[in-house]
């Protein structure tokens, strides 16, 4: 079977697709920052993203369909992220509304763990999701990944729910 996606390292030139994902509001119905409001916070953001790979060799990954490698649907993979009071290393995901339903951030998850576990041998990767969206819950449990505890980041609202995965039991 031909995969149906491609990851790559994100470029500059990528600004203006991670803006167009990452300012609209249907994409961020469970990010308790809501929407990104200007171009300046998309390049930012690629730039600490591009920063992680130069230092750490993975990161997020821009991601499109095989059929189409030019047009970037979302963006993922793992990176370090502060969990509060230390840093673990996050599976993340922003797919377009586009792509939404079809099965690309199970596979993107799957992936992902799969480069973390048998290309970087790390032992172990966390996912931090709001209570509330049932489809990431569905998205973790579906690759393996098991509720390991929570974390109280957001103030005034709910704990985000926290899953874990560990090299050799993930799917």
């Amino acid at each position: 079977m031909v995969d149906r996606l491609i990851y790559r390292t994100p470029q500059p030139f990528d600004v203006q697709r991670l803006f167009t994902i990452y300012s609209d509001p249907k994409t961020n119905l469970f990010n308790p920052a809501g929407p990104m409001t200007d171009l300046v916070s998309a390049q930012d953001l690629l730039g600490r993203w591009i920063e992680h790979w130069d230092k750490h060799l993975y990161g997020v990954w821009a991601i499109a369909r095989s059929d189409a490698p030019e047009h970037v649907i979302g963006f993922g993979g793992i990176s370090l992220h502060d969990y509060l009071t230390e840093q673990c290393v996050n599976l993340g995901y922003r797919f377009a509304v586009e792509a939404w339903g079809r099965g690309y951030a199970t596979q993107l998850g799957r992936d992902a763990l799969t480069y973390a576990f048998e290309q970087l041998y790390l032992s172990e990767v966390y996912g931090l999701v709001r209570p509330d969206h049932m489809a990431s819950i569905r998205v973790l449990e579906k690759i393996g990944m098991q509720p390991y505890g929570q974390l109280d980041d957001v103030p005034g609202k709910s704990p985000s729910l926290v899953f874990k995965a560990l090299r050799g039991t993930s799917t």
